[in-house]
């Protein structure tokens, strides 16, 4: 099914494995501009540890997204897409190509297909009522009210996933729908952009992984320990959703003392690993990727002549 809104090319794959470098190459190649689709490059002073392109990196050309929001905010999916989607919009509409690049697979997802997110937000009256009742009476009669109204939901969540509880509850309750008929009827929409989607991995999985440790290697030498000291000097309170990610929740435990860096730097090495894994694992869920392998280096240019291809025979060049 073709998207309403225009085409765009979607770089996808796992940490380290270069979407950055292919999305540029691909946005100079078809005059396009690139969007970045990460969690955390939304985040000002974050550049180190998320891998953010430099100025140097984005080689003139034009990227959305990184460095929008301060680490003080916890940004959902929701209110990425809203961000992001008029943008999208406004490169088509300057006859450019967007370039989604990007390693949040939920984000990317919901910008795609164009979802719609069911009623709810931090602090309204309904949730703050919801999480009071939580806090005194526990899960099971907020369960129990979930089985009333929306008994599919109820089946499907396991008794100790509050979260996703409430979040249910809330939706009913804003709404006067079920979360269930919610996602069903987003999922009938068709999706908002004519995506073609390019993933890059590593052919040999020992290679994905010692690439990581490069890239941690690196980033450590380049100062993470430093951007992290910085974070926390302007104020950032330790448990802001930025100091939760991989990389800057390890390096905050060295300035508090309670790891060396050396015990830092192994464990950031083992969690981005495994979260590249998890990665892989979302995105073989998408039939539509085209794949190219990397072997033991990464010629870009060989890259870039595939994706050419690739993105030629959907009608984007």
């Amino acid at each position: 099914m073709s998207g309403t809104g225009g085409k765009a090319v979607c770089v996808v794959g796992p940490t380290a494995c270069g979407k950055s470098a292919l999305g540029v190459r691909l946005a100079r190649r078809l005059g396009g501009e690139v969007v970045s689709v990460d969690s955390m490059q939304i985040y000002r002073g974050m550049t180190i540890g998320t891998a953010a392109p430099t100025e140097a990196e984005m080689e003139g050309v034009p990227h959305h997204m990184i460095a929008v929001a301060e680490p003080e905010e916890a940004w959902s999916a929701a209110r990425y897409v809203s961000a992001a989607a008029p943008i999208v919009d406004g490169i088509l509409a300057r006859g450019k190509t967007p370039i989604l690049v990007g390693g949040t697979g939920l984000w990317l997802d919901a910008l795609v297909r164009g979802r719609t997110f069911a009623g709810g937000q931090a602090g309204s009256p309904v949730r703050r009522e919801l999480q009071r009742r939580l806090q005194e009476e526990g899960i099971a009669p907020l369960l129990a009210e979930l089985e009333r109204v929306d008994p599919e939901s109820a089946a499907r969540l396991h008794p100790a996933d509050e979260k996703r509880i409430l979040r249910a509850l809330e939706v009913y309750r804003e709404t006067g729908k079920t979360i269930t008929a919610h996602n069903e009827e987003t999922r009938a929409l068709p999706p908002r952009y004519d995506a073609v989607w390019i993933g890059l991995r590593f052919r040999d999985r020992e290679e994905m992984k010692a690439r990581i440790d490069r890239r941690v290697d690196d980033m450590v030498s380049a100062g993470l320990l430093e951007e992290v000291r910085a974070l926390l000097n302007r104020g950032l309170p330790r448990e802001a959703t930025a100091l939760q990610a991989i990389g800057y929740k390890e390096f905050l435990g060295v300035l508090e003392s309670v790891s060396t860096e050396a015990e830092a730097l192994a464990e950031v090495k083992l969690r981005s690993r495994q979260y590249a894994k998890r990665q892989l694992t979302w995105l073989r869920r998408n039939s539509a990727i085209h794949w190219i392998e990397w072997e033991k280096t990464q010629d870009f240019e060989w890259a870039v002549q595939v994706s050419t291809e690739i993105l030629a025979s959907a009608g984007v060049c």
